[in-house]
């Protein structure tokens, strides 16, 4: 018996149809993207950056029983312990006007910088469980850690200006203690430039976070902290090398205005502006370098 298909319509015979794809427009999950587009999806997690610093900040201390009393009461502490030792025993402060406000803002403004940085150099490992479970740009720990420190030091900051006024010789209030800002905001952006640096390097070598402690207290004594740079008068060669500190010059600048009524010199802003700029260059791009390492290296 045969069957008559004549009748029955036939559809469109299907086609093969080729579609061509560009490989160069795809890109391995994990890879590191172009340092411009790096920048721009930094910027996208700015709200996750101030809330994790946010929250860092209100539970930071949630342990002890003062709390966040700490942020003051560490600064102060330190601050007594360089006075007992520097200006009554050693007496480092012959010589310096108002010696017990050179001396706390000093110790305030450098735990600052000393806070930043050192929570920074750990930050890859301290947050490797994350770093394996996402996929985001790791800047954006570095970043939140100094927006964490400089919330923190905001209190910090209002305590050592309510001791300049307190304490005597007590120091009248002039428009030149709002140049706190930009000093701050400044040793924020070098604070953020050499984590970003220490962040790669402590991830790459483990045993540089053991240094970073004695390297922050040779810092110290080169900026100044608790005696006038003019005893090296006699030794003009590390003199001039101190002047070039950057964390020096925060000081320096920060005692002109709040203490001397000036505004310091251009020579010291300009020397700070462009180590600010110099180390956020400088860190962004070797920390950016790293970013397919930092997964793997933990």
């Amino acid at each position: 018996m045969s069957t008559d298909t004549s009748a029955v319509p036939q559809g469109p015979t299907p086609t093969a149809v080729a579609t061509s794809v560009n490989l160069r427009d795809l890109r391995r999950v994990g890879a590191r993207p172009p340092f411009l587009d790096y920048l721009v999806s930094l910027w996208d997690y700015r709200h996750f950056i101030y809330y994790d610093a946010q929250s860092r900040v209100q539970t930071g201390n949630d342990q002890d029983r003062l709390g966040r009393a700490w942020l003051v009461l560490g600064p102060l502490l330190n601050g007594l312990m360089f006075y007992l030792i520097m200006g009554v025993l050693l007496k480092s402060g012959g010589g310096i006007d108002n010696f017990v406000a050179f001396l706390i803002i000093g110790v305030f403004l450098f735990q600052m910088s000393t806070r930043s940085i050192s929570s920074s150099s750990r930050i890859i490992a301290a947050n490797k469980n994350v770093i394996h479970a996402f996929q985001f740009p790791r800047a954006s720990l570095v970043v939140a850690a100094n927006v964490r420190e400089l919330l923190s030091n905001i209190p910090v900051l209002i305590t050592m200006l309510i001791l300049v006024i307190m304490l005597p010789p007590s120091e009248e209030i002039s428009w030149r203690w709002l140049m706190i800002i930009p000093i701050v905001a400044l040793q924020f952006v070098f604070n953020l430039g050499i984590g970003l640096l220490l962040a790669r390097l402590v991830s790459m070598f483990n045993d540089i976070s053991q240094l970073i402690t004695y390297a922050m207290r040779l810092w110290m004594y080169a900026s100044c902290m608790f005696f006038s740079i003019d005893r090296f008068d006699s030794m003009p060669a590390i003199k001039a090398l101190m002047e070039y500190n950057p964390m020096y010059n925060v000081l320096h600048l920060a005692r002109e205005c709040l203490l001397y009524g000036s505004v310091g010199s251009w020579q010291a802003w300009t020397i700070l502006a462009l180590w600010a700029i110099a180390a956020l260059a400088v860190g962004s791009v070797f920390f950016w370098k790293g970013e397919e390492t930092y997964g793997r290296e933990l």
